[in-house]
């Protein structure tokens, strides 16, 4: 689709007229039809402007000219995984595993690595195979060639530090030591957790991006510890494989 029938489509689908949407974003209404009869395009800034009023990715207003991927990991994106701003805005170079409210989820290549081999290991493509294709893809993206400019100096991984030496210190009885905390979307770990009256509740933001990890319970058995946490709140839980039947252990305010 290109880019002419792409913002007509959004601006009918939010219910703007083509003068409301030039008042929205400082144009006028014969900019948008211009832009609608494939006359002109959008410069840079207004695709900003267009990208965060409607919700989509620069890309995508674009008619995704280029197969993206997440300049991180390496992820092929799409607008249900892009990453988010501090601000909600999206950001289409990363996914939300990646980067999420303004910040870099990973410092340290050979993590990354790992995270990547537990998703990525099958029949057909074994483990040393898996991994000799990260070492070779991953140095390539944007993040990894411009870390020392992107990173934060290590700001983000002393926090997830405090989080670690936090969690463990509530000493939670049959759950080992947590050591490293690893991004989870929201919408991957928010179980429904069963209330005395047999309702549930559930308590993430689905597509917000959080810290945790899943431990094996020191008593054996078939359930396992599950943690997650962000500058607000810890939560400890139980489950079964796959997430089955959840039980809240602790959720605390940070």
């Amino acid at each position: 689709m290109e880019t002419k029938n792409i913002i007509q489509e959004l601006r009918i689908k939010h219910g703007m007229s083509q003068g409301e949407l030039a008042d929205r974003i400082f144009v006028t209404r014969q900019a948008v039809s211009r832009w609608e009869t494939g006359e002109t395009v959008p410069n840079t800034e207004t695709l900003k402007l267009l990208s965060e009023l409607f919700d989509v990715s620069i890309n995508t207003l674009l008619g995704a000219p280029r197969k993206q991927i997440c300049q991180c990991c390496g992820m092929p994106l799409d607008e249900s995984i892009i990453s988010r701003e501090k601000d909600g805005t999206p950001n289409g170079d990363y996914c939300k595993w990646c980067y999420a409210d303004g910040k870099h989820m990973y410092s340290n290549m050979d993590d990354l690595i790992e995270i990547c081999v537990k998703n990525m290991v099958s029949d057909e493509h074994p483990e040393r195979e898996v991994r000799e294709y990260l070492r070779t893809v991953l140095p390539q993206l944007d993040y990894w060639k411009r870390y020392e400019e992107l990173s934060d100096g290590g700001e983000f991984e002393k926090f997830k530090q405090t989080l670690t030496d936090e969690i463990n210190a509530l000493n939670i009885e049959g759950m080992p030591k947590v050591e490293k905390l690893n991004a989870l979307v929201g919408s991957y770990v928010d179980l429904p957790y069963r209330l005395p009256n047999g309702n549930t509740v559930r308590f993430l933001d689905e597509n917000a991006t959080y810290l945790g990890d899943q431990l094996e319970s020191e008593f054996g058995g078939e359930r396992f510890f599950g943690v997650l946490a962000n500058m607000e709140f810890i939560l400890v839980c139980t489950y079964e494989k796959d997430g089955k039947d959840p039980e809240l252990v602790m959720y605390k305010k940070r």
